[in-house]
């Protein structure tokens, strides 16, 4: 596996290493958001405003998981990434990729087994992708549990449509980040205990966090939620939202506080991408972009001072 710049060799992004106070978080933002732009021109508008990376959202008009040449233009936009400085997360949410019919169909839960099938090969393909951009992990959630199926029917599908793309996560060492995503089988953070207790704790298998989620439907407020999944977070979205509606806003325009959701996610370690999640504000996508950063870096703990090697602040920054 290629290995960026930006990510520390053999270290899961929520892994201590030299600790928080060594690695200020870092920012991305998702290409579902910027559905409206070439994907070179989305890449370099992230670098020009100062993004640390992207959220990849494998689709039709960026990077097509099912395109022939799907090796060469990954190779081509690794190449991209690389001369823009720009770390990498991989997303599966496209949402008619598989079917232009059904919405983020055929799911890992379909009744129809060709079907779950489909979905399960998508996540393979998107783990061999991020392997060759050098991602820090795969994004993936569970999908709707369909009209019939039972519960305990609904987790059995879900658990044996994730071993091809855990299997390929182990052998790649780029982990498999579930996200809790409302009206889902797996929609909370408890669900996501239950499938990796189900799983037997696999090192491949971690977590997406949605900030946003966590305001929408946790018991726990978002800080704390970030707090209790530390030790599993392997990929993190973030965007405002209101209690009880899952709608990804601007930020500001929703209700979360921030500056305490940022200090608590500073203090996992977590050293991976945290991705702005807009995918339904694409029309004016650089201008969301262009402004979230800025707030993000507002909201963000303060950067410990530098020191010289008597370990005095340096009066030189």
């Amino acid at each position: 596996m290629s290995q960026h710049p930006n990510q520390h060799p053999n270290q899961h992004p929520n892994e201590p290493g030299d600790g928080p106070a060594s690695h200020p978080l870092r920012f991305g933002y998702g290409t579902n958001g910027l559905t409206d732009l070439r994907l070179d021109d989305a890449l370099a508008l992230l670098a020009d405003l100062g993004y640390d990376g992207v959220g990849l959202t494998l689709d039709h008009m960026h990077l097509d998981p099912l395109a022939d040449d799907l090796a060469a233009r990954t190779r081509r936009v690794a190449r991209r990434l690389d001369a823009l400085g720009l770390g990498v997360t991989v997303e599966t949410g496209a949402r008619y990729v598989l079917d232009p019919r059904r919405k983020h169909g055929p799911s890992l839960l379909d009744p129809d087994p060709a079907d779950r099938a489909r979905r399960a090969d998508l996540l393979v393909r998107a783990v061999d992708v991020a392997a060759d951009l050098g991602a820090h992990a795969v994004h993936c959630f569970s999908g709707i549990t369909p009209a019939g199926t039972d519960e305990d029917t609904a987790w059995k599908r879900l658990a044996e449509s994730l071993a091809p793309a855990l299997d390929a996560a182990a052998t790649a060492g780029v982990p498999l980040a579930v996200e809790p995503e409302p009206g889902h089988l797996l929609a909370t953070l408890a669900d996501f205990h239950t499938l990796r207790r189900t799983l037997g704790d696999p090192d491949a298998l971690g977590l997406t966090l949605d900030i946003g989620h966590c305001q929408c439907l946790e018991p726990l407020p978002p800080a704390d939620c970030v707090r209790a999944a530390g030790p599993w977070l392997r990929h993190v979205q973030i965007e405002d939202m209101r209690r009880g509606v899952h709608e990804h806003l601007p930020f500001g325009d929703g209700e979360i506080d921030f500056p305490p959701v940022l200090e608590a996610l500073a203090a996992t370690g977590y050293q991976g991408l945290t991705v702005v999640e807009l995918p339904r504000h694409s029309h004016a996508g650089p201008h969301f972009a262009a402004h979230s950063l800025p707030f993000l870096r507002r909201a963000a703990p303060a950067p410990p001072p530098r020191t010289n090697r008597s370990g005095s602040p340096s009066a030189t920054h």
